[in-house]
């Protein structure tokens, strides 16, 4: 049975008549998704494209007037490529590269050749570059602020803690946000196999208790017997605050630790204690601000300081406003339990947020598919999207500098969906009409693909071949080509050969390899490498072959910043001081009103602390039955749809008070825009939370509300900060009520009108 690898893990298909006709999980995977089963059916489904389409505005000159609204055009490949290659050609002549976008964003294959971001990229770069985004919606506010307080992304997107030093080493594991193993189920690059859960159970059998704070009980797994704490959503900074100033008062802070390995401390003090503003942070203001009891906090900062304490911060944490200060107090709070650096303790971001966050990874990274140099400096924090459409011209800060927003002419949309991570998504679909032309590569009838003016159908990780290598585990995997490629879709690489081709450019782009050319190029660059490391790969036909390859050895396990802690001296940390920076002259010196040079709380734009009677918090988090907005209409997405569509919890007193019970379809609204939903009741929400999934496909009717369930037509588009300008999806109060009369007709899952061409 072929093997299928994707991000979210590894399955068996059966193939009958070249169509999989049933998918099962790798044998050998302790924890199996089923997120593969929305494989099944999909791939030949009525919402896949088949053939180029144009729209019909677009071919009638309406300037992007219709844009989401619109029918299409089936055209040819030979069709499609010269209107793209023209329209390029005309783009860059008239107004240059940095008027191009290149958009590609997302998880859109765990190949190391067919990423779509690396093959756009390439291409982009090889005719003069393009306008680029920097950061990633995941946690773009850490990204930003983390290099400042300890030199690196180091215990962000990987060398954490790893799961055997929590075994057996943690006593007390407070995981802020949770570690919700739905989560755990992806990982960027792909899985082998699913530990996550088996790691935290292991860490409980051990001795390890664990404290949830969250507005969601089940994210951790009730095996763990984990203590929940449900705070106002937003308040986690003002919460770790009143546990820092137990910690201080009461003699408990490892001043020994902050002296040798931090700076700032006495600064941080100051506004701890209340003697730079007249105000302690003290249990009992944390508590006027979170909801908790004031004895609650000071108990569980005594049990911190009691053991060896392991402080986890979900990335959801920074996806809010001033979100930097999520991070910053994270770390602050660890480095004054003093155990960063030892076995078990210090602090970590992002555990259970991927399979692969936790394991000890290899000493090296695998090559991939050259994208080669941009030569235009333009670029936007990934979350201002609508900002530099609307404004082109205008003036954005970013991390000390100041920018200004390109006059964008023709996005270029290949991976990814900004009609599923942008916020507010009314604005964007307002804003994405200004360009004049858009170009998009897409297998199915999302949103992204409605709003194209050329929509070219590419293929799935199915239906070719690619290297499968996998980030934070010690397996390799030959993922080979299932099923043919629906109708005429073709691979990006074989659509950006055919128009480099029509520029003149098709040896420069593929520089005379075929698909299995690239491979072979790629897996004997990756031996080299793997080889300077002591590990010696197989030929490439006999991996091939045997479709596998396991690296037996890893590294030892470190503690995070281990080398640091046992001698600051000779490994410096790469900040001005070398060591953590609890107050940071340098974020300081950028004069940000919104980004103090050192850890504050500072209320968000919308919270239940500012918001009207009857509003609830918004906790937008990741689905469980897909990644992201994937295969949102595959069976296993569609099989926990309520009423048909996304499903929004509540706490049963909640919908008592709005006269709701589960099945309702109801109607969420924001300041922003409004959709429907299917209501559930449980007690796993917390009072004065609303939990409604990312990933819904959008389906906007013409009064603009999404009948289906899409977030983000709700979110706030606001930056964290002029820092780092990252998303703040969490900083969200709505309103529920139950929909009166008969729920309109849900259509994300029809596609447009299609008519063929000449």
């Amino acid at each position: 049975m072929p093997v299928l690898l994707n991000h979210w893990g590894r399955a068996e298909a059966r193939v009958e008549g070249g169509r999989i006709t049933a998918i099962g999980p790798a044998p050998d995977d302790p924890n199996p998704t089923r997120i593969n089963d929305n494989l099944m059916g999909t791939l030949t489904g009525t919402m896949r494209i088949g053939q180029p389409m144009i729209r019909r505005g677009f071919l009638d000159g309406d300037a992007g007037a219709r844009r989401g609204e619109d029918g299409f055009v089936a055209v040819s490949w030979d069709t499609a490529i010269r209107l793209v290659a023209g329209n390029l050609t005309r783009i860059i002549g008239t107004y240059g590269n940095r008027a191009i976008f290149g958009g590609s964003y997302g998880w859109a294959s765990a190949g190391r050749f067919h990423t779509a971001s690396g093959q756009l990229h390439r291409f982009l770069n090889l005719v003069g570059g393009f306008t680029r985004s920097v950061n990633t919606h995941s946690y773009a506010a850490a990204e930003v602020v983390l290099p400042h307080i300890i030199g690196s992304q180091d215990g962000l997107s990987g060398n954490h803690t790893p799961w055997g030093l929590i075994a057996g080493h943690t006593d007390l594991f407070v995981a802020f946000g949770g570690l919700p193993t739905r989560n755990a189920q992806v990982s960027f690059g792909g899985v082998g196999a699913h530990t996550v859960r088996d790691r935290l159970a292991a860490a409980r059998a051990a001795g390890t208790r664990f404290v949830h704070i969250g507005p969601l009980r089940d994210d951790v797994d009730a095996d763990l017997g984990a203590e929940w704490v449900a705070p106002r959503m937003n308040t986690d900074v003002a919460l770790m605050l009143g546990l820092a100033h137990v910690l201080e008062t009461e003699g408990l802070a490892d001043r020994a630790f902050l002296d040798r390995y931090t700076v700032g401390y006495d600064r941080f003090r100051a506004y701890l204690c209340g003697d730079a503003d007249g105000v302690p942070k003290s249990a009992d203001w944390a508590a006027g601000i979170t909801g908790l009891d004031a004895a609650q906090i000071r108990d569980l900062a005594r049990r911190m300081a009691r053991g060896r304490t392991m402080i986890g911060m979900a990335f959801a944490l920074q996806r809010a406003d001033h979100g930097e200060q999520a991070v910053w107090m994270t770390i602050t709070l660890a480095a004054m339990l003093g155990q960063i650096g030892l076995p078990g303790g210090g602090f970590g971001l992002g555990y259970s947020a991927a399979n692969q966050i936790g394991n000890v990874p290899l000493p090296f990274s695998w090559p991939g598919f050259p994208q080669g140099a941009n030569p235009v400096p333009d670029f936007i924090p990934v979350a201002r999207l609508s900002d530099m459409l609307e404004h082109p011209g205008g003036g954005f800060d970013y991390d000390g500098g100041t920018y200004r927003y390109p006059d964008i002419r023709m996005i270029w949309w290949a991976g990814g969906n900004p009609f599923h991570h942008q916020q507010d998504l009314n604005r964007l679909r307002r804003a994405w009409k200004r360009p004049e032309v858009i170009v998009v590569h897409e297998p199915f009838w999302n949103a992204n693909a409605r709003h194209a003016d050329i929509v070219l159908p590419c293929t799935l990780p199915p239906e070719r071949n690619d290297l499968g290598f996998l980030k934070g585990e010690p397996h390799l995997y030959a993922m080979k080509q299932a099923v043919p490629a629906f109708g005429a879709a073709q691979s990006d690489h074989a659509i950006f050969t055919a128009i480099a081709g029509a520029l003149g450019q098709a040896d420069a782009f593929a520089e005379g390899r075929d698909e299995m050319g690239w491979l072979r190029k790629i897996y004997r660059e990756s031996a080299e490498v793997a080889a300077g490391h002591g590990y010696n790969l197989p030929d490439f036909d006999t991996f091939w072959d045997s479709g596998e390859f396991r690296l037996e050895t890893l590294p030892a396990p470190r503690p995070l910043l281990h080398a640091f802690r046992s001698d600051p001296g000779a490994h410096p940390r790469r900040t001005p001081s070398g060591r953590i920076e609890i107050f940071s002259a340098t974020v300081a010196g950028f004069g940000y009103d919104d980004c103090p040079g050192l850890p504050t709380w500072m209320p968000p734009a919308e919270w239940l602390g500012n918001a009207p009677e009857g509003a609830l918090h918004l906790v937008s988090n990741q689905p469980s039955r897909k990644l992201h907005s994937q295969y949102d209409h595959g069976p296993h997405s569609r099989g926990g749809k309520v009423a048909g569509r996304e499903p929004a919890r509540m706490h049963p007193d909640e919908g008592a008070r709005r006269g709701i019970s589960t099945g309702d379809v109801i109607v969420v609204r924001s300041a922003r825009g409004a959709c429907l939903a299917g209501a559930v009741l449980s007690d796993d929400v917390a009072r004065g939370c609303l939990q409604l999934a990312t990933g819904a496909w959008l389906d906007l009717s013409p009064d603009g509300l999404d009948r289906h369930g899409n977030v983000n037509v709700l979110t706030l588009d606001k930056p964290t900060s002029r820092l780092a300008q990252g998303p703040t999806a969490h900083t969200t109060v709505v309103f529920v009520e139950r929909l009166a009369g008969e729920a309109p007709e849900m259509r994300a899952f029809t596609p447009p009108e299609i008519t063929p061409g000449p």
